[in-house]
């Protein structure tokens, strides 16, 4: 038999009182010190071993409330919806339903998995015990809007935008609602409350335009996007949608006008110039529409083809041969590659 050395006898002795020790230590562990340490995993979005202290947490006599509200959250950042909201109702069942935070998550959650009436009445719940809370007065919009409740949606954005009147996107959102409900003055005059707070915020004056534009006041619409030309001449979109404005209000010369400023602005917007050639083609002034199309076309816009086709049909139709002629050479200079456009033109010529 062998015998131990004396010195690691000793070792192996103390080896067994360290483990014994950390042992011992484990299974004291407060309830507290469990919870902490599950935080910790939480904060590192190590979700699925927090769930574990988290509920061992529980188990040693940690607050009911709160383990089951970090487990809802751990689980929520899982993706585990259904569970989420179970261990969510666990929360807000302990707290006797006076826990909000645990009652809007609720709702969140429930809003997730389309649970829409029962999301909206739980965060009236929480909102009736945490009136302050500015984000879930916004998401019972959300709820709201899903169920087709216009109305209620309205007030509960009433509600967030009274408690923040900064935040810049409840104008948009509640201005939006009042354009699914065709109520057009409503949105405007929102969007103008919006801009005379915040005159910095240049997207105002252009979603007013865009709610006139919507609601056939091309007028007022040219008009506020004007205001925001103003301030930024040079926007290429913008000057856009003010010649669509101006065309859409059958003022076709000063929409050409504009896009003309456009083209020479950046000849590379291309749909600047397919819709000025279209303009002009409407108006029957095919050397202007032609020279814009033939641009498109150089810029690799080939939507130029079907305009700069129409062409030859016109001429063609009003038997002006040697214009005709002279597009098709055009066209086969700029697409000299393209066998189908060739065909179909050649066909065109023969009839000449």
């Amino acid at each position: 038999m062998q015998v131990i050395p004396k010195t690691k006898k000793i070792l192996l002795i103390l080896l067994i009182l360290i483990i014994l020790v950390q042992t011992i230590a484990a299974q004291t562990q407060s309830a507290d010190q469990i919870l902490n340490q599950a935080n910790t995993l939480y904060n590192n979005s190590r979700y699925a071993q927090a769930i574990l202290l988290y509920r061992k947490a529980e188990e040693r006599g940690a607050n009911p409330v709160a383990t089951s509200f970090n487990t809802a959250n751990s689980l929520f950042q899982l993706n585990k919806f259904p569970e989420a909201a179970a261990a969510y109702r666990k929360a807000v069942n302990f707290s006797n339903g006076e826990f909000a935070p645990a009652l809007a998550n609720l709702a969140a959650v429930l809003y997730r998995i389309g649970e829409y009436a029962e999301s909206i009445a739980t965060y009236r719940r929480a909102l009736s015990i945490d009136p302050d809370n500015a984000s879930a007065w916004i998401y019972l919009a959300e709820a709201y809007q899903k169920t087709g409740d216009n109305v209620g949606a309205l007030q509960a954005l009433e509600k967030a935008r009274q408690m923040d009147s900064t935040d810049l996107s409840l104008f948009y959102q509640q201005s939006e609602i009042h354009i699914a409900m065709e109520e057009y003055e409503f949105a405007a005059n929102l969007i103008r409350e919006g801009y005379a707070k915040n005159p910095d915020e240049l997207d105002f004056l252009i979603y007013l335009g865009d709610i006139y534009r919507m609601n056939k006041k091309f007028t007022e619409s040219a008009a506020a996007y004007r205001e925001a030309l103003a301030i930024k001449p040079n926007d290429k979109e913008l000057l856009y949608k003010l010649a669509d404005c101006l065309a859409e209000d059958e003022k076709p010369y000063l929409a050409m006008d504009v896009l003309n400023q456009v083209v020479q602005m950046d000849s590379s917007f291309t749909d600047a110039s397919i819709f000025l050639g279209n303009l002009a083609f409407e108006m029957e002034w095919m050397d202007r529409a032609e020279a814009a199309y033939l641009l498109a076309g150089r810029r690799g816009n080939n939507e130029a083809i079907y305009g700069l086709q129409n062409i030859v049909y016109e001429y063609v139709q009003k038997k002006r041969i040697n214009e005709a002629r002279q597009t098709i050479k055009k066209i086969f200079d700029l697409y000299p590659n393209n066998a189908e456009l060739k065909a179909e033109l050649n066909s065109v010529l023969e009839e000449l």
